[in-house]
């Protein structure tokens, strides 16, 4: 056979390769089936994995924030003697605005704004013999409540006044700030004028009387008067 047509040869079995070749893709590509739009759904042991882990670190983020300090875990700070750190005492007009910010939100609905009370009702507090007189009979009304009648500059009231402090039987439960706080805002305001009371007699006081659980009446006050 000569040369020539050993090529014509390879270039007829290379041309029905080639058609062989596009033959078979065409048929591949005809079985295979169309794309569909859009995304797979995920499967759902692994939407609930993810969802887990996200609820998990957002549980261990908020248990151990710190209030993201980033001195919570220093071991050379000390709160203690950091400067601006630790409950700060208020001053005199600061006491007075927190006593009036209470006294309005729960006293004034009886004893009013003007603290002239209500005639025949509720004893006024301005001008009171009883606010103005010792603070340890004061801070046991608030501390423990009073019923019976009792005798406000000249006039008889005969009601009830529930209790304030943290005690058996207490109504509101304010703490010994906010009870001294109160009993300060009403002895200096509508012309009153006598010494603050403080959060440490109010516990002193809550301490003395820490197993009564019954309002006072105006004659188990005398002795404190």
């Amino acid at each position: 056979m000569s040369a020539d047509q050993n090529n014509n040869l390879s270039a007829g079995q290379s041309g029905a390769s080639d058609e062989s070749l596009q033959q078979v893709h065409a048929e591949l590509v005809a079985k295979k089936p169309e794309p569909k739009e859009g995304f797979k759904t995920m499967p759902l042991f692994l939407l609930g994995f993810v969802s887990t882990m996200i609820f998990v670190t957002s549980v261990y983020v908020v248990h151990y924030r710190a209030g993201f300090s980033p001195t919570v875990y220093d071991q050379r700070f000390d709160p203690k003697t950091a400067a601006g750190t630790g409950a700060k005492e208020l001053t005199p007009e600061q006491v007075i605005a927190a006593g009036k910010k209470s006294y309005q939100q729960v006293c004034a609905a009886c004893h009013q704004n003007t603290g002239l009370g209500v005639a025949g009702v509720y004893p006024p507090l301005a001008g009171s013999e009883q606010v103005l007189g010792k603070e340890e009979a004061l801070i046991r009304i608030l501390l423990h409540g009073l019923n019976g009648p009792i005798v406000v500059k000249g006039n008889t009231y005969n009601g009830a006044m529930p209790a304030f402090g943290k005690v058996p039987g207490g109504g509101y439960n304010w703490n010994e700030e906010k009870i001294s706080q109160v009993l300060t805002y009403i002895r200096q305001e509508w012309g009153n004028s006598a010494p603050v009371v403080t959060k440490e007699k109010v516990k002193e006081i809550l301490a003395a009387e820490k197993a009564r659980s019954k309002p006072w009446t105006d004659a188990e006050l005398k002795p404190f008067e």
